[in-house]
């Protein structure tokens, strides 16, 4: 799994912290689901078969679209 260093303000980490011992989580679970939460509400796929299935029914016209836009 890729590793990315993400700076958070203190008072910020410690609720992140604070709300992963409240759910018997981690801090890492906790990012995980906002991520994968923000993906979906952008309208990206969340995970290799989402991403497989939404190539498969574009043209490659609109792929190319696509490609470009997110540059």
């Amino acid at each position: 799994m890729p590793r990315k260093l993400i700076q958070f303000h203190p008072e910020d980490f410690r609720a992140l912290e604070q709300l992963a011992e409240d759910r018997v989580s981690t801090v890492q679970e906790l990012m995980d689901e906002a991520v994968r939460n923000f993906l979906e509400k952008s309208g990206r796929p969340t995970n290799l078969r989402d991403a497989l299935r939404e190539g498969a029914t574009k043209t490659p016209s609109e792929q190319r679209k696509h490609r470009t836009r997110k540059r």
